[in-house]
């Protein structure tokens, strides 16, 4: 079925960004805007495919390279793109060792696999060993085929409740352009300081946005005005992707966040996309439904993901946990003497 696998540094943008939209596992951090976005922050990008006997892509890899801690890295976010139970992943593993194992200290894989023990199996018998996550790992996900009536039905009645006062409250949500995200940042900054979440520094949003072009879709809401809340989120094959959010200390009251994101998810279901992503909760929450367990169940917690959980839980939809972070280590003795690796290598992430 498959054929030997070719190692292509110049593969064209628009067959792999085809591929990636195309495949189940597939997702937007393994696409060629990320691509650019992290280029841009000194990162070298090469991609490994295998294909089959027609010459079409089968599975693949986007890596990004850098020096950190006196070695090479390697760290393919949300991939590589292959699905675990398809025979091609030792194909593909196989070509991304023969590539990597003399360059680098260790090659970091997030498949987009769904957390189970098969998917678990299937890594750790290859020899992988789960490591610190760098991409949030667990998520929200929207049902977005159910359309804009059933989806407002299903989520919780303050939330419908909010959504309405945001309107009778004077706001009014708008497509943002280039010119609004210095407002943005200083939104973000707002609500990085108010949940104790890290932030990047400014520019760097309105970068991922010139990345993606048309498939980022910037939305701001505005009350008297002034701009209260924004919302950043990514179109990508059928799933969209709230990416980052913010609302400012005032006007609260008004709920500008909750028809932020109302707007958003309905934009997507008008475009067609399939699945909303609130890209990020408590990984405790993701850990408890893979486990079989209730996600609401989970005791709270204070700072980071917690700060923005209850807000995200109200929309609704369900609990997914991808398989997290593996490692496959080329270089043991430095591999374990770098122990601040997994914080390093966190400085690729969304």
């Amino acid at each position: 079925m498959i054929g030997l696998p070719e190692t292509r540094l110049e593969i064209d943008d628009g067959p792999w960004d085809a591929f990636v939209a195309s495949h189940p596992s597939g997702h937007f951090l393994q696409g060629s805007a990320w691509a650019r976005v992290r280029s841009a922050h000194g990162w070298t990008v090469e991609r490994t495919v295998v294909v089959g006997r027609d010459g079409a892509l089968v599975a693949g890899a986007q890596v990004l390279l850098r020096r950190r801690l006196g070695g090479w890295i390697a760290y393919a976010p949300r991939g590589p793109v292959a699905s675990a139970a398809d025979p091609v992943w030792p194909v593909l593993l196989a070509a991304l060792r023969d590539r990597y194992r003399r360059r680098v200290v260790v090659l970091r894989l997030e498949p987009h696999w769904t957390d189970a023990p098969g998917a678990r199996s299937v890594l750790g018998e290859s020899g992988l060993v789960e490591a610190a996550p760098i991409q949030p790992p667990s998520t929200l996900l929207l049902d977005l085929t159910l359309g804009p009536t059933a989806l407002l039905a299903a989520m919780k009645p303050k939330w419908r409740y909010n959504i309405g006062l945001a309107e009778r409250q004077g706001v009014v949500v708008e497509a943002g352009s280039a010119d609004d995200f210095d407002t943005f940042e200083d939104l973000l900054h707002a609500t990085a300081r108010r949940h104790g979440i890290g932030e990047r520094a400014r520019g760097y949003h309105a970068e991922v946005a010139a990345a993606f072009g048309p498939a980022a879709r910037l939305w701001v809401a505005r009350a008297s005005g002034r701009t209260l809340a924004a919302a950043l989120i990514v179109h990508h094959g059928t799933t969209a992707t709230y990416l980052y959010g913010a609302s400012g200390d005032d006007d609260r009251q008004r709920m500008p966040g909750h028809a932020v994101q109302w707007a958003a998810i309905t934009d997507a279901c008008a475009a067609g996309m399939a699945r909303y992503d609130f890209w990020g909760v408590p990984d405790g929450i993701g850990r408890s439904w893979a486990a079989g367990g209730d996600p609401d169940v989970v005791p709270p917690e204070t700072g980071g993901l917690w700060g923005v959980w209850r807000f995200k839980r109200g929309f609704g939809g369900m609990v997914w946990r991808a398989v997290g972070t593996w490692d496959d280590v080329y270089a043991p003795l430095r591999y374990r003497a770098a122990g601040r690796i997994a914080a390093a290598m966190a400085r690729g992430g969304a």
